[in-house]
């Protein structure tokens, strides 16, 4: 069992669970390709307010919408088409500038759901929004070793032969991990015998992991998300112990005093992944790594009278990497045209999925309806 493998199967285990032979046995069923693609998922909990991340500053309708939100445009990092970043984002502006950024505009999905457990279970499930699903998204990839959830929300990586691996905490996990007590071996039991030697695996992959463990290079921000990115930079790094990471940033339901929550939000974003693009460049990754962003709703368009923005529809999400063709994708956000005061949904999510799935990962087999939901010619 190599380095991957042992990683990716210790982590799946409880610290002495008799579930770990079977999470091990998959993961060693299956050798991955030596340069792996790899994906890592960000999920932005809580419904991201597109309109104050990618910014129509030049339509006058964005400023009658928001009287006490609308940034200014003056302030706004330029794209293209009009378009803005928040200011907050301006770790991300050089990925921009180098044509490895691209943003995909107007992401949902018809008749959408405003409940943050019902939206998100549909684009956790791929589904449409009167179909309840059982399977993630991501279920059917053979990913030839468990995918790692730090955080939250394992729910797109659910249902397939491989169960995911959910850390709650990596430092936790490290520090537990480093007081197994390797007991002796029990007589002639077979099974107690096996689980010894799995914990005595899960204490050399805590070694790894958490404290003690270089930090990869890269400007992680201070706090939860910029720990759990910076532990997805390493396991995503090198020789990964999956091809597929996901974390999130918490927070996002800001319906009330938005501006300079958002605003803060943003910042952790953008320099978090701004350190994920540098800690991928000093391992020699970069151009195997795909980033995306993705949220269960975005924000309606106009504010509400707490300061804030209530439950909306689509919003603009972020793929990155050394491989992507930047640049803007979809219909720009149409505020004289909107879907019940909402930001239409002109991209269907399921797009920016298929993308993952057949461009970057050439999985037809765990395409999503291509016909209804084509790829975007973005990697």
């Amino acid at each position: 069992m190599n380095r991957r493998q042992l990683l990716a199967a210790a982590l799946a285990a409880p610290l002495a669970s008799l579930a770990v032979p079977r999470v091990m046995a998959a993961a060693a069923a299956t050798a991955p390709p030596s340069n792996p693609r790899r994906l890592l998922l960000v999920e932005l909990n809580g419904g991201n307010d597109g309109l104050n991340t990618v910014v129509p500053g030049k339509d006058p309708l964005y400023a009658r919408l928001r009287p006490g939100l609308a940034l200014d445009d003056a302030a706004l990092l330029p794209l293209s088409d009009g378009m803005g970043f928040n200011p907050a984002l301006a770790g991300l502006h050089e990925v921009w500038d180098r044509g490895e950024l691209a943003v995909v505009q107007g992401v949902g999905y018809a008749h959408a759901n405003r409940s943050h457990f019902r939206s998100i279970e549909i684009w956790d499930t791929a589904t449409d929004a009167d179909v309840t699903g059982t399977h993630g998204w991501l279920s059917s990839v053979d990913l030839g070793a468990p995918g790692i959830v730090i955080g939250r929300n394992p729910a797109p990586l659910e249902g397939g032969k491989q169960p995911p691996v959910v850390m709650s905490d990596s430092e936790r996990f490290a520090a537990q991990a480093r007081g197994v007590d390797p007991m002796a071996a029990a007589g002639g039991n077979a099974a107690l015998r096996h689980i010894l030697a799995v914990q005595g695996e899960i204490r050399t992959a805590g070694a790894t992991l958490g404290a003690g463990r270089p930090r990869p290079a890269g400007d992680f921000p201070p706090g939860p998300f910029g720990r759990d990115a910076a532990e997805a930079a390493a396991l995503l790094s090198g020789d990964p112990a999956s091809r597929v990471v996901k974390i999130a940033l918490t927070g996002f339901d800001t319906h009330v005093n938005q501006r300079q929550r958002h605003d803060a939000l943003l910042g952790q974003l953008g320099r978090g992944l701004a350190a994920l693009r540098t800690a991928f460049i000093e391992a020699g990754v970069w151009n195997d790594v795909l980033i995306m962003t993705y949220s269960e709703f975005g924000r309606r368009a106009g504010q509400n009278a707490s300061g804030g923005t209530d439950h909306g529809k689509a919003a603009p999400h972020l793929l990155l990497g050394g491989a992507v063709r930047g640049g803007l994708y979809g219909s720009a956000p149409r505020l004289d045209a909107l879907d019940e005061g909402d930001v239409p949904a002109t991209t269907d999510f399921r797009c920016v999925y298929n993308t993952v799935l057949t461009r970057w990962w050439s999985d037809a087999g765990a395409a999503i309806d291509v016909r209804r939901f084509p790829a975007l010619a973005v990697v």
